[in-house]
């Protein structure tokens, strides 16, 4: 996770995400397939997901995909990744350096909305960041929400299950991870100081986050241009009235720069996500030069 958050921290560093190919959106039946290509200095690549939102019921995951990562000179097949992991990885590590940046010091206590794999990275992203000692999980399914709270025991780490507003008033970091179509956090409960990562909505017709957290907040996306096309959180919060396009602080690469920062201890911050394929290509690339060190010492030795 740390290797991860450390490779999108120096790529978001150079890069300009708003240059950068939006990915695109089929219907299918059953769910959605999505394309997302992207190129960089860690070569080509390219993700293909599928959501099925009918999986849950028939026990299967809710995203399945593959990547395939090619040469930056040749462009030949380098890897193929399973995208579903690859996703899993790289979302959690981008809000990890979104809280890396924007999240107070001190902040130990984490609430997470939503109990599946977004959620266990989020956790372990969080804890690598910050020095989380406590975490309130907030699910639908008791199930799955106490398979997380074990989770969080077994990393040393206080946990029980919560409600929605108990959360938002006692964290000082929120990450809702959720498939919901409307909002799970409610603005005015949220305690100031705290920091959120808002990553489930992905779609302009769905969000978690209502626009009264947004207008509290100094808002932060990866790509303004991506956002704006993309994230219901946002764009629902504009056509409601509750902020305007140009209060959107800056993207990641401004975060990381240091031109978007931290400015108080009461200051409100939100980083809403809706995920780039340059990310999948970074971690990617770093995932496979480290695998490929290891082979070639292994071969040596």
């Amino acid at each position: 996770m740390t290797g991860a958050i450390d490779a999108l921290e120096r790529a978001f560093a150079e890069l300009d995400a708003d240059a950068l190919p939006l990915r695109s959106h089929l219907d299918v039946p059953g769910g959605e397939l999505l394309l997302m290509p992207a190129h960089g200095h860690g070569g080509v690549g390219v993700k293909l997901v599928t959501i099925s939102p009918g999986n849950a019921e028939r026990g299967l995951p809710l995203i399945h995909g593959v990547f395939v990562l090619f040469s930056s000179q040749t462009l030949q097949p380098d890897a193929i990744l399973d995208g579903a992991a690859l996703t899993s990885l790289r979302t959690a590590a981008v809000s990890g350096l979104a809280t890396r940046h924007l999240a107070r010091d001190d902040a130990t206590r984490l609430a997470i909305f939503g109990a599946g794999v977004q959620a266990r990275t989020h956790l372990a992203a969080m804890c690598a960041v910050r020095p989380i000692e406590e975490v309130l999980v907030v699910g639908r399914d008791p199930e799955r929400a106490d398979a997380l709270v074990r989770l969080a025991s077994e990393l040393g780490v206080a946990a029980t299950v919560g409600t929605a507003a108990e959360a938002a008033r006692w964290a000082h970091v929120i990450c809702t991870c959720t498939t919901s179509r409307e909002p799970v956090l409610a603005g005015g409960d949220v305690r100031p100081g705290a920091h959120v990562n808002a990553i489930g909505a992905y779609r302009p017709d769905r969000r978690e986050v209502d626009g009264a957290l947004l207008a509290r907040a100094t808002v932060v996306v990866e790509s303004r241009r991506a956002a704006l096309a993309e994230a219901g959180d946002v764009i629902l919060a504009i056509a409601e009235g509750c902020i305007a396009a140009s209060d959107i602080a800056g993207d990641l690469s401004d975060v990381v720069t240091g031109t978007v920062r931290r400015t108080g201890p009461r200051q409100i911050t939100v980083y809403k996500s809706v995920g780039l394929a340059f990310e999948d290509l970074v971690v990617a690339r770093a995932a496979v030069g480290g695998a490929g060190k290891v082979e070639r010492q292994g071969r040596r030795a």
